[in-house]
């Protein structure tokens, strides 16, 4: 460990070359519009889920007309699955059991009963369907397919093709299958080539040994635990559902439990029993955003741009960020190039989105306490069904100038690139200023090796 607490001490003094080996550009990141997570929570709790918040489909519904004379041919996007059950195995039985134990010893006051009552429903319905496709999430992946057809239906059209890759997990090749079912509903002549295989979870699921080993190193932890520590809930919420503030305080891990809870609640809006109950009601809003905040924040540290980590965790999609380059080589060459549809993880979709640097989501924010103030909201990101897609265009009167457009959840974003034509690019630009980005990874990981050996 300590050999690789002095690498990292070494390796940050050559982030430096990051802005030599990356091309010089307009950095244009938008005025931050979006309101603060409090006002949020005030106005939609759900948003407080972060990763487990359910996809609201896109803000924008209109998108910006290409420039004259360009049309869309190819288009390449990263899907995360749709709205899950939880997927570890004391998710929803722990704060179960934990409620139904003090129960029969009289400890739970009306509302603790209340909830015990909610939460015994939640672990009957996720019986042997832990980490499973909702319904919801189904109908997710319905609607984003149903909006690719109707925006892009030069794409989808006629004799179109589709290839389509997702990762082993049973979730997310039926979030594909939805998604395509959706598109064979409205041109039954397209042709698909769908598979989920070992073969590409290199690029669509595979964690960096390296990145993965080195985002908690024990200084990072220690900040992590005194931030979470700071946004305890556990002192102001618990005794709503107890009855005894000696029985919930020397018997039971009142922390692990708040956070149980919340996650639970986070997670109701995904099920079909958000339509007759909600968990939100253990909470005040204030509470939500204490919550919020050591979510987000873990988030951030393990995958996002955070310093605590030099900004590097985003790099662990370097494969996927390769594969989206190196499929559009192929395809861009071709007459009718065949959508190219990939379906994986948020683990995988939040630091893709921070690697590309889209809006102000690279941005590395010293204390954790300003994630909020400086825009950084995880749930913008990456809720369930998240995903980015590239749209091609290409002018038949200028057949080598093609434009490429990013959605992130189906809204135009910015990019560290030139801004003529915003928010379309050069796929040139685009092109080199990653390339180059990925090369200069490649440089760093080398040198971090070299200095384990």
């Amino acid at each position: 460990m300590k050999r690789i607490i002095t690498l990292l001490v070494s390796v940050a003094c050559s982030l430096s070359l990051a802005a030599q080996a990356v091309p010089e550009v307009i950095k244009y990141v938008p005025v931050n519009t979006v309101e603060s997570m409090l006002k949020q929570i005030q106005d939609n709790p759900c948003v407080s889920a972060c990763n487990h918040y359910a996809y609201p489909g896109p803000r924008q519904q209109q998108l910006t007309p290409a420039p004259k004379g360009y049309e869309p041919f190819y288009l390449s996007h990263y899907a995360r699955h749709g709205s899950r059950w939880l997927i570890g195995t004391d998710e929803y039985s722990g704060p179960y059991q934990t409620l139904l134990k003090a129960d029969s010893l009289g400890k739970l006051t009306e509302l603790g009963k209340q909830t015990l009552e909610k939460l015994r429903r939640l672990d009957r319905a996720s019986h042997l369907r832990l980490g499973e496709l909702t319904l919801l999430g189904a109908q997710q992946h319905r609607g984003i397919g149903r909006r690719m057809y109707e925006r892009f239906p030069e794409i989808f059209s006629g004799d179109a093709k589709i290839d389509a890759r997702s990762t082993t997990v049973f979730r997310v090749a039926l979030s594909m299958e939805n998604e395509l079912q959706e598109i064979c509903k409205r041109n039954p002549e397209v042709e698909i080539l769908h598979d989920a295989s070992e073969a590409d979870m290199y690029y669509l699921n595979r964690p960096h040994a390296y990145l993965d080993t080195t985002k908690f190193r024990p200084e990072v932890s220690r900040v992590y635990a005194e931030f979470c520590k700071k946004h305890d809930t556990s002192a102001t919420v618990l005794p709503r559902l107890f009855n005894d503030d000696n029985y919930w305080k020397d018997s039971i891990n009142a922390t692990k439990l708040n956070d149980q809870l919340f996650k639970v609640a986070g997670n109701l809006q995904s099920t079909e029993l958000r339509h007759g109950f909600t968990l939100y009601d253990l909470f005040t809003p204030e509470e939500l955003y204490q919550n919020w905040q050591k979510t987000n924040a873990w988030w951030y540290i393990a995958f996002g741009p955070s310093p605590l980590n030099q900004g590097m965790q985003p790099f662990t999609q370097h494969a996927l960020l390769r594969n989206f380059i190196e499929t559009a080589d192929t395809c861009l060459v071709q007459e009718c190039p065949p959508t190219t549809l990939r379906f994986g993880h948020e683990v995988d979709l939040l630091p893709f989105a921070c690697l590309l640097e889209i809006g102000n989501f690279s941005k590395q924010i010293a204390d954790l306490e300003d994630l909020d103030k400086e825009g950084w909201q995880s749930h913008l990101i990456f809720p369930m069904g998240c995903n980015v897609q590239m749209i091609f265009y290409r002018n038949p009167k200028k057949p080598n100038d093609i434009l490429v457009k990013v959605l992130l959840n189906e809204n135009e974003v910015t990019l560290p690139l030139p801004q003529k034509r915003a928010p379309y690019y050069k796929w040139t630009d685009f092109r080199k200023y990653y390339m180059q980005k990925l090369d200069y990874f490649e440089q760093w990981l080398q040198t971090a090796h070299r200095n384990l050996e």
